[in-house]
């Protein structure tokens, strides 16, 4: 699915999902992605069972995450309270949510200018 939004050119922004890929601002990233909105990097993390405080360590070390939103794949599914919790400590918010709405909030989010960042698995 194509996504476009009026946001600052020097910004990440997610303009497409689908086929277990990603195309953020011109770039194509096979399978899941961590976006930040001055840079993209690719996920390991495959399904939602890879999901650990681990494998969200480059959100905690950005240090300017306020809000996660974290795209589960196609469907919503509830993280563990514990991995809430911790994030909540380090002062981030945890937004679950289907990997398309994590994408098209995420975009929205950006163009507000809030200190947000996307944790994606891909989906089909």
């Amino acid at each position: 699915m194509e996504i476009s939004f009026a946001v600052p050119k020097d910004r990440q922004v997610v303009e497409s999902y689908g086929d277990l890929q990603f195309k953020v601002s011109g770039a194509q990233f096979q399978g899941s992605v961590l976006v930040f909105p001055e840079r993209s990097q690719p996920w390991p993390v495959t399904n939602f069972a890879g999901l650990s405080l681990e494998s969200l360590a480059p959100v905690i070390e950005a240090g300017s995450v306020q809000v996660l939103l974290l795209g589960c794949g196609p469907k919503l599914l509830m993280p563990p309270p514990d991995l809430r919790n911790a994030l909540r400590d380090r002062g981030i918010g945890i937004e679950p949510m289907d990997t398309g709405a994590a994408c098209r909030t995420y975009n929205v989010l950006l163009a507000e200018g809030r200190a947000v960042a996307a944790a994606l698995i891909a989906v089909e």
